[in-house]
């Protein structure tokens, strides 16, 4: 099937699909004798592995390493475990300096009158001004 349909069964648009062949996250295609690229169950397959892996988060060196073990039939589970659970510990740190950052900025947030008056807390402190908001408090 040519790179259109191998977008459509994927989900991953034909622009990424040739830059993850530039990249090699994805062997190049067979070429077909018009020079198209061919792509069979096997890519799409791996282009689908490639976009949930995306979803979740996974760096494209992480997704390689991922996409090198599940092609290795004798690889150890605990390698991919590794890697999964670094990259959970990974999203939880930011999670928590999401929420930090969120409860920071609602204080801000509703310590400014948003009114007509030109003080703001919210400036002050992206200006480095220290304000009662800006520790979060």
């Amino acid at each position: 099937m040519n790179i259109g349909e191998a977008a459509r069964l994927s989900g991953v648009s034909a622009k990424m699909i040739r830059h993850y062949e530039a990249i090699a996250l994805l062997p190049a295609a067979q070429r077909r004798g018009n020079s198209y690229r061919d792509y069979g169950d096997q890519e799409i397959f791996e282009l689908r592995f490639i976009r949930r892996g995306r979803k979740l988060g996974f760096s494209i060196p992480e997704i390689g390493d991922l996409l090198a073990l599940w092609r290795d039939k004798s690889r150890p589970s605990s390698e991919v475990r590794r890697i999964a659970h670094a990259h959970l510990q990974d999203l939880e740190i930011r999670i928590e300096e999401m929420v930090s950052m969120a409860g920071t900025l609602r204080h801000l947030v509703d310590a400014c009158h948003g009114d007509h008056r030109p003080a703001c807390p919210i400036l002050d402190n992206l200006g480095g001004m220290k304000t009662s908001a800006s520790d979060g408090q």
